[in-house]
């Protein structure tokens, strides 16, 4: 999702379902001989049976809505354009925080103003007793925890996560970033990622899990689960839980490396492998699904009809609604940021119109007026929005502040949360190289902690924390830890002595050496790159390795990044390397495992696994078996402390051999 309200934007009827979902539908331009077959895609059932309770509910509050109201609900503005008062003449149905979007345009304001401005919002959509209306949803990126609000619990980003291999880690960090965004009074949160991404050229390749589907989909049903609660017990949608939103439908993972880019797979292909999540999602009880930028085939997925109401409404039978990305709707031929009647004709129930929602809002009215949107169209989207809102409670639990959690700041970042946010990092770290058995080392030894990522809290965290990219300085994280001072507190607790050098100069002769380096943050777009080569322009990391190689100091590498990369260079100038990804603030997390306990004994062992095949070339590796280039480590690969660590040299070249295990 584009989330950039200082910046630049950059981010047929529900009666004909059954006959489309037993016709072939296209699925691409007239021309492209190019289709989507509903009938082969899987028929799943809702997650909650029929509620006819509910239903008439739902239609009690349709008969007393106006046209107008009605599609209203239908936008969503961002909170930097919209005042809480707009919402007493405009009856939008949600607002949301973009990445760079906060109360007072305050990036750092503390979590009590965001409550307040949930309940401003909040009183505003409600109307008044002689004309009660529907209270607004306020939806939030909090995709590695609550990632907006310093001092709540970051977790690793979700590539991280794919390489611990543990769907219940997986449920208790959503059962935590639920309750976080509930202390601060919002309702929704805008994840999980379930993009299966085959091409790590692509900027958002850190927010999938893995390459492989059954991984991808393990993790979408363990995080909705854990985000929502249990669907069909006490806990789904409760005052701990809030609603998930799987993204981006469809097939976002498979451009090519191209953010907003053309899924050029088969459909069999986009079925078994993209939308593997979705299903398992779904299954789980997921209320909302966001709609990609990308395309299939050339058509644009927010105007891909037969994907969005025929395969996602109509043959996985999902009753919830489809929100569109970030002025998603304007890519669409024909539409701009304020008018799109052919999303919504093709499946969008909500438009994300983050500074446009006021123009739009009039202009669906008149859309449905004029015929240019059918009434039953807006009838379902409509239809759909206020199920969601009735299952969240959100017409019965009050005012934000007046719910149970909302408030209680001592839960934001707390040692219980945070621990799970530092086992996470541990069971994230792959091991690749590990010669003479360097790892683990003792803590009683003099340690020299060296490169641009051994104390900087952005660059262990990545895009989407605080800001849209990712850049704010260590004073902005309250409870966090750099790679460094989670090791010089091990260290220094057991005997040791550690030297914070960015460079690697040194007037005492260290032990061992620890080189953090990577990636800068980045998010989306920012993010894209030609080849996987690392820092192609920049060697002064390598050169650094070098250095304190050639001064027979042992070296640990300690890579930071938000995808595999080609580092043949840097591996062969490292005695041991770890692949970390971006681990958030609980730098401790890492100390954990590179050091023993102070009386020699194993704190904890690597125990992840690549979530993507690692490149022996600056080209991507082959994937799910098509043909290309062979991966230098596969899918899968990881060291133990117990494990022959040894590496041949690696051509610094293209061309590569296999390692296998």
């Amino acid at each position: 999702m584009d989330r950039r309200p200082a910046l630049r934007a950059g981010y047929c009827a529900v009666l004909a379902l059954v006959a489309l979902a037993a016709s072939s539908i296209w699925a691409a331009a007239p021309q492209a001989a190019v289709r989507i077959h509903p009938q082969r895609w899987p028929q799943l059932a809702p997650a909650l049976p029929p509620d006819p309770q509910l239903e008439a509910r739902i239609g009690a509050l349709l008969e007393r809505m106006t046209p107008a109201q009605k599609a209203a609900q239908l936008v969503q503005a961002d909170i930097g354009s919209i005042a809480p008062d707009d919402l007493r003449h405009y009856f939008l149905g949600s607002v949301l925080n973009g990445g760079n979007s906060s109360p007072r345009d305050d990036k750092l304001a503390p979590a009590s103003e965001w409550l307040a401005l949930a309940d401003r919002f909040y009183d505003a959509s409600c109307g008044t007793p002689a004309d009660p209306r529907v209270p607004v949803l306020w939806g939030t990126d909090a995709v590695h925890g609550h990632n907006n609000i310093p001092g709540a619990t970051i977790f690793p980003h979700n590539i991280g996560l794919g390489a611990a291999r543990d769907p219940e880690l997986i449920r208790r960090i959503g059962e935590i970033t639920a309750l976080e965004v509930r202390v601060t009074g919002l309702d929704w949160a805008f994840s999980p990622t379930v993009a299966v991404a085959r091409d790590a050229r692509w900027g958002r390749t850190y927010e999938s899990y893995a390459e492989d589907p059954q991984l991808v989909r393990e993790y979408a049903a363990a995080l909705v689960e854990g985000l929502q609660g249990t669907a069909g017990t006490p806990a789904f949608l409760d005052a701990a839980h809030v609603l998930a939103t799987p993204k981006h439908f469809l097939g976002d993972g498979g451009t090519g490396g191209k953010d907003q880019g053309d899924n050029l797979a088969s459909e069999r292909e986009l079925r078994d492998i993209d939308s593997a999540g979705y299903q398992a999602a779904l299954a789980a009880g997921a209320q909302i699904v966001m709609a990609s930028y990308s395309s299939w085939h050339g058509r644009k997925m927010h105007g891909n009809e037969a994907l969005l109401t025929a395969v996602l409404k109509g043959r996985m039978g999902f009753d919830g609604f489809v929100i569109g990305d970030w002025n998603g709707h304007a890519q669409l031929p024909g539409c701009t940021a304020v008018s799109c009647p052919p999303a919504v004709n093709a499946g969008l129930d909500m438009l994300m119109a983050p500074d446009g929602w006021k123009e739009l809002q009039q202009n669906l009215a008149a859309q449905v007026v004029s015929g240019a949107i059918p009434e039953s169209r807006l009838a379902d989207a409509v239809r759909r929005i206020l199920r969601v809102k009735l299952r969240a409670h959100l017409l019965t639990e009050g005012r934000p502040s007046a719910r149970p959690y909302a408030g209680h700041y001592e839960l934001l970042g707390s040692a219980e949360h945070r621990a799970v946010a530092r086992r996470a990092v541990r069971e994230s770290l792959v091991l690749l190289k590990n010669r003479n058995h360097l790892l683990p080392l003792a803590p009683q030894q003099h340690v020299l902690v060296a490169g641009d990522g051994a104390d900087s809290l952005a660059k262990q965290s990545g895009g989407w924390t605080i800001n849209w990219q990712g850049t704010e300085p260590n004073q902005d994280f309250p409870h966090g830890e750099t790679i460094y001072a989670g090791i010089a507190r091990q260290v220094k607790a057991a005997g040791g002595s550690a030297q914070l050098s960015l460079t690697g100069e040194f007037h005492t002769r260290p032990d061992v050496a620890i080189v953090v380096f990577g990636e800068n943050p980045y998010a989306e777009f920012a993010g894209d790159v030609p080849t996987l080569e690392y820092s192609p322009a920049d060697k002064h990391d390598l050169a650094l390795l070098r250095r304190l190689r050639a001064q027979d100091v042992p070296v640990v590498a300690v890579f930071l990044s938000g995808r595999p990369l080609w580092v043949n260079a840097e591996l062969n100038a490292a005695d041991s390397f770890v692949a970390a990804w971006l681990p958030g603030p609980e730098g401790g997390g890492i100390a954990d495992v590179l050091l023993r306990r102070p009386d020699g004994a194993v704190r904890y062992d690597f125990s992840g696994r690549l979530p993507f095949s690692w490149p022996a070339t600056p080209r991507p590796p082959a994937v799910d078996g098509r043909p290309g280039e062979a991966p230098l480590f596969p899918y899968g690969y990881g060291l133990t402390y117990e494990d022959d660590g040894y590496l041949r040299a690696l051509p610094e070249g293209a061309g590569a051999q296999r390692i296998g295990r």
